[in-house]
């Protein structure tokens, strides 16, 4: 007996073992196992270790995705996460290429994955609160929402989870600085069955404008020069 000889069943089963890049590769021998690859039932689970591997077609999006994860774990994660307005000209050049990929891909996922129970995000620097309340309205099924790293996260995505997400069993929102103590209380007292982690988020510095800042310095400069 041949690979090709087994039923679909059984082809589907065999390729869950395998990362997608090898499926991928496997799709391409003959069209049997093309169909395999196409299967909308291999493709419940998507990881993906960095935003770029969003831009390549060794997977499958699909209504039967269920709990996706993008995680990335870089050196570049640091330089996503400095405010945009003091980034050199190199570094804005750098984030310029990946920047958008995630929120682009999200937006793909609202459009196609309504099913979807659990969405994991680590070190996406330039995901916004738009693009988190927007899966919250079209994944309404959605019970799992970990954040981790995400420095544009703001309350906003707090609040949504109040109107949006009467699914939602979990909600992380782990080293997201500009999360604040008051929203995690509000959300503590209106879903107080609501699996809620925010490590360390409400203890660091958010961000603030350039012209705050320099209104600060000159108000301790001035503290200094009269006391």
């Amino acid at each position: 007996m041949q690979l090709t000889d087994l039923n679909q069943e059984c082809l589907v089963h065999l390729f869950s073992f395998l990362d997608k890049d090898t499926r991928w590769n496997l799709s391409l021998t003959c069209m049997r196992l093309h169909e395999a690859f196409l299967d909308p039932q291999l493709w419940s689970l998507l990881h993906f270790c960095s935003p770029c591997e969003l831009r390549r077609n060794n997977f499958i999006l699909s209504p039967s995705l269920r709990y996706l994860n993008i995680c990335w774990h870089s050196s570049r994660v640091k330089v996503c996460n400095i405010e945009y307005w003091m980034k050199t000209t190199f570094q804005r050049d750098l984030c310029s290429k990946h920047e958008s990929l995630v929120s682009h891909f999200l937006e793909r996922v609202c459009n196609i994955c309504p099913n979807l129970l659990s969405l994991t995000l680590s070190g996406c620097g330039h995901v916004t609160d738009r693009d988190i309340i927007s899966v919250l309205r079209h994944c309404t099924w959605l019970q799992g929402l970990f954040l981790e790293n995400c420095c544009q996260v703001t309350d906003a995505v707090l609040h949504a989870t109040l109107a949006h997400g009467s699914a939602l069993q979990e909600l992380r929102v782990d080293f997201c600085r500009n999360i604040t103590q008051a929203g995690l209380q509000a959300i503590r007292e209106r879903r107080p069955g609501l699996r809620l982690s925010a490590e360390r988020s409400a203890g660091m510095i958010p961000d603030s404008q350039p012209e705050r800042r320099l209104h600060s310095r000159r108000a301790l400069q001035k503290v200094l020069i009269f006391s």
